[in-house]
């Protein structure tokens, strides 16, 4: 199987060409300098020349903060990036995968969010990404991936921020009221090639299992780095940001299971393998 995987540079666009070329797939990894996705011609090009059997779209613009300030950049990565991909798989009747986000969800609540809950988005990015899961469900053949919480090899995530802070400081505070489930890239990519190695398309969310605030996260990044910080837990409007947070990033997969998928490992275990790969 040959598959276009865009967003090569970020953490999932990076594992999962790893995971498909392991399998014995051609995996063609583009960035913006292979392919700007705001540049309709460009896009167009590209994959046509590439002629793949599916398309995984990881690239998007995911600087949640600084998206509040360039909303129309945000826009044409996310919206319009997105349906320039959308009209070149429709017309080569190639199915597409588009990575999404609990940011398209409120945040409130308790309850998982599932697939097919209503969507209203609390930022301008998870809007942007909101509006590009519209552009993909006007496609027959399609897969929708939410996502939260992603730390892999490749880029920036919460665990580096917390060691590299944990070398220059003795003690910490991190949110506590925020709840979700740190997903390690190089799983979810193991997920997302047994996913398009089918036709079981739709709405699906994926993250590892076991849920813990970012304050319980930092905890045991400490504990399994064998570092001696004292981190203390602060509530959301403690720590204000820009862009609104969810507090609910609780994710229903039980879709997952349903449609035969294998559910990714537990956090602590998937954090234990990540700090042995990278550290």
């Amino acid at each position: 199987m040959k598959v276009l995987v865009t967003g090569v540079k970020g953490q999932l666009g990076h594992d999962m060409v790893h995971e498909l070329e392991k399998r014995g797939h051609t995996a063609i990894g583009t960035d913006i300098e292979e392919m700007d996705i705001t540049d309709g011609e460009a896009v167009t090009r590209v994959i046509t020349s590439a002629a793949p059997d599916v398309v995984v779209h990881c690239a998007a613009y995911t600087a949640v903060d600084a998206a509040e300030d360039n909303e129309e950049l945000c826009r044409r990565v996310n919206a319009l990036g997105t349906e320039n991909i959308v009209k070149v798989c429709k017309a080569l009747d190639c199915p597409l995968m588009y990575i999404s986000t609990d940011y398209v969800f409120n945040g409130q609540g308790v309850r998982p969010w599932e697939p097919d809950d209503d969507r209203e988005p609390l930022n301008v990015y998870g809007q942007t990404k909101y509006e590009g899961e519209l552009a993909v469900e006007t496609l027959d053949k399609y897969f929708i991936v939410r996502i939260a919480w992603v730390f892999g090899l490749s880029g920036k995530n919460f665990i580096k921020t917390m060691l590299n802070l944990g070398k220059t400081r003795d003690s910490l505070t991190v949110v506590n009221d925020q709840i979700g489930s740190p997903t390690y890239t190089f799983d979810l990519a193991r997920l997302l090639t047994d996913m398009i190695e089918t036709d079981k398309y739709g709405r699906y969310h994926a993250t590892n299992e076991g849920l813990c605030s970012w304050y319980e996260f930092a905890c045991e990044i400490f504990r399994q780095a064998g570092l001696s910080v004292k981190v203390s837990p602060v509530s959301s409007d403690q720590y204000p940001a820009k862009a609104k947070r969810p507090m609910n990033s609780r994710m229903d997969k039980s879709k997952l299971k349903a449609m035969g998928f294998e559910p990714l490992p537990p956090w602590q275990d998937a954090l234990g393998r990540y700090l042995k790969e990278s550290f």
